[in-house]
């Protein structure tokens, strides 16, 4: 667990060698490779690889976290919680006494603490970790071989793909965690884990560590339908009309594509979750098995002469019936606006306007700290991220257009958030011309018009701003969704808890093991790798090659790309050490492991404890796996190490990288 990271608090990785080396996934370190990219440099197209640790690339705001010890507080804020609390101050409890635990365990040290809840609030642990701030970029493939395959192939099985990248952690001289600086060195580790060049058969033991982040394994019936239909819903509905308008823009410039890659994958991902989830609850028939584990839980509380559990449960399902609207709505607001329409996250002008009705002016004449010069300064700062290089107003004027007509379809009028009423009154209904407004008067139309503004900025300026108005109007309508479920909500959580808890003296009750769900912390997954049969008829193999590749290309289809160096390793062989014994070049292999979104990067082990692959994804009819693990069918995809080493020595040239790892063959 040492060498087990947390990557960015967003996925995994593990640590290779003695100065810091850490393998994640390339999705994982996407973003700060797109960050580096340009037309002229581009690392997305070509991949990037450092032949010297000094032109390793610095990434702000990647951490790689390291946990060091965690501990059952349980017994320190159970006491003080009450069933007959509302939420807010059961929560209010819950963080004062948080605060005090993890002060007390920091103290006189290096390290960040956190306390998180487990089963539901039933239990709580206190997580310690060191966070290495300084992680920098050391290689990745090029995109057409780390994402070989694109949407098509993700969440799929077979799958060709090199899904690997890797960085390194710096410290200061003395091995502190400390912000970039060029006195840094690479951190010289207390663990790096032996890599093994063996390979993998049907059958072998595998166990992957790592920081799932979310799953839902306790909900009731009522809850799954809740899911399909809403969230999975309005990401289907939603993000199909956000990619489409996306990648045809992506298409036509590299420019664009390389400023919309990392957005577009983002969206991507969970997009075909979505899909394959909703298809898998149906076909895997999970409502019918929901509804015998619930009737086996009731059934337990009647013979054990307790109803928490049954009313626990009605309370759920009315919970669920009445928050429905407001979920559905909620999802709505947040895939369409939130997420889709970029130009709502420009920065708050809350803080000016009010200077400005107050009647401060610029520049101030006294020495007196002028209400309206911090706020100035405070939005120019904020105007610095918003107008970065990835953001196109253009792109973002026409998939707004597009994404607010499909809001307008989804959601009644009479339900809307308030700024379609700005646009039936102003703009006869018509969204195109309201977006085109926003996107012609605004002062955050361009950095030129958003200079202008604040040297002479005015309240009549502000209040008339199309695009204050609409980002007000989103806030104000995600608001009231919120407060509309918030009876809902507080209720459901107690309920919950309850309904969490009886599981929990269910499973104590047969013998059998049971766990809390993911939340980012570190979790143990064992399993055996394995073929598998999705459907009647159908095979595949738990391993896939460089065959498989070869026989996937497609020059005209931007997915399936295969660079011209890979095509020539393989028709010469030239697999060097990686190879398998019969001659073949592996790439990736399936195993039985439980991972879920966060596990991405992490480690699989094999029963010696040593590295032989990364997970990078499920298979696709694992995607229910969030809310019912399936032994028979959920699969995680792993990168065989072989493959992951091949590309770095063989297609790289980088085999300075391998030679600091410690591998057996």
């Amino acid at each position: 667990s040492d060498a087990v990271v947390s990557f960015g608090g967003f996925c995994s990785g593990v640590v290779v060698s003695e100065d810091g080396l850490v393998f994640t996934n390339h999705h994982c370190g996407f973003s700060a490779i797109q960050s580096h990219s340009s037309v002229e440099h581009d690392y997305l197209a070509d991949g990037f690889w450092a032949y010297k640790m000094e032109d390793e690339l610095t990434n702000p705001g990647v951490t790689a976290s390291i946990l060091e010890r965690m501990e059952d507080v349980t017994d320190r804020i159970a006491p003080f919680l009450k069933d007959d609390m509302s939420e807010m101050d059961r929560g209010a409890i819950i963080d004062s006494i948080s605060a005090v635990i993890v002060k007390e365990a920091v103290a006189g040290t290096k390290l960040s603490g956190q306390v998180q809840p487990m089963f539901e609030g039933n239990q709580f642990f206190l997580f310690l970790y060191t966070i290495y701030k300084d992680v920098r970029l050391v290689g990745a493939p090029p995109q057409s071989m780390g994402k070989f395959g694109g949407d098509t192939d993700n969440w799929m099985w077979p799958r060709h793909c090199g899904d690997f990248s890797m960085f390194r952690i710096y410290a200061t001289p003395d091995g502190k965690p400390a912000d970039y600086n060029e006195s840094n060195v690479p951190l010289k580790v207390k663990k790096h884990l032996t890599i093994n060049l063996g390979g993998v058969k049907e059958g072998d033991f595998t166990f992957v560590m790592g920081f799932p982040g979310r799953n839902w394994r306790y909900m009731i019936s009522d809850e799954v339908e809740e899911r399909m239909q809403t969230t999975n819903f309005m990401r289907k509905t939603v993000r199909t009309v956000r990619l489409n308008n996306l990648l045809e823009e992506m298409l036509k410039s590299d420019k664009v594509r390389i400023q919309y890659a990392s957005k577009y994958a983002s969206s991507a991902n969970y997009w075909k979750n979505a899909i394959g989830m909703n298809e898998g609850l149906v076909q895997l028939k999970v409502l019918d098995t929901k509804k015998k584990q619930q009737e086996k839980l009731l059934a337990y509380g009647r013979e054990t002469g307790t109803d928490a559990y049954q009313k626990a449960f009605d309370a759920i399902r009315e919970i669920v019936s009445k928050r429905r609207d407001a979920v559905y709505h909620q999802q709505a607001i947040y895939e369409v606006c939130k997420l889709g329409t970029e130009f709502y996250k420009i920065p708050s002008t809350d803080k000016v306007l009010q200077a400005l009705e107050k009647g401060y002016k610029v520049p101030h004449a006294t020495k007196e700290i002028n209400p309206l010069d911090h706020a100035l300064s405070t939005l120019i700062k904020q105007a610095d991220n918003f107008f970065n290089k990835d953001y196109n107003p253009e792109i973002d004027r026409k998939v707004s257009k597009a994404l607010l007509k499909t809001y307008a379809e989804l959601i009644p009028a009479e339900q809307r958030i308030s700024i379609f009423k700005v646009i039936d009154k102003e703009f006869k209904g018509n969204i195109d011309a309201f977006v085109d407004a926003c996107f012609d008067t605004s002062i955050f139309r361009s950095r030129e018009a958003f200079d202008n503004f604040v040297a002479k900025p005015d309240a009549k300026t502000l209040e008339n701003d199309l695009m204050v108005q609409y980002a007000k109007s989103v806030d104000q309508g995600y608001a009231d969704t919120d407060a509309a479920m918030k009876a809902e909500t507080d209720a459901y959580n107690l309920a919950h808890k309850t309904w969490v808890e009886g599981m929990m003296k269910l499973k104590q009750h047969e013998g059998t093991p049971i766990y809390p769900d993911a939340n980012s912390t570190l979790r143990f997954t064992y399993g055996k790798v394995g073929s598998y049969s999705p459907k009647d008829g159908m095979e595949y193999n738990y391993y896939t090659t460089l065959k498989g590749v070869m026989e996937k290309e497609d020059p005209n289809n931007y997915e399936f790309v295969v660079p011209a160096k890979l095509k020539d390793l393989y028709n010469k062989k030239d697999f060097g050490r990686y190879a398998m014994k019969n001659g073949e070049m592996p790439i990736c292999f399936v195993t039985g492991t439980d991972n879920t979104g966060g596990n991405s990067g992490s480690p699989v082990f094999n029963n010696k404890g040593e590295l032989i692959g990364t997970g990078f994804d499920r298979n696709y009819e694992g995607l229910t796996g969030d809310i019912a693990y399936n032994p028979q069918l959920q699969r995680a995809a792993c990168v065989d190490i072989r493959y992951t080493l091949f590309i770095i020595d063989k297609f790289a040239g980088a085999k300075h990288l391998v030679d600091e790892m410690t591998i057996v063959e």
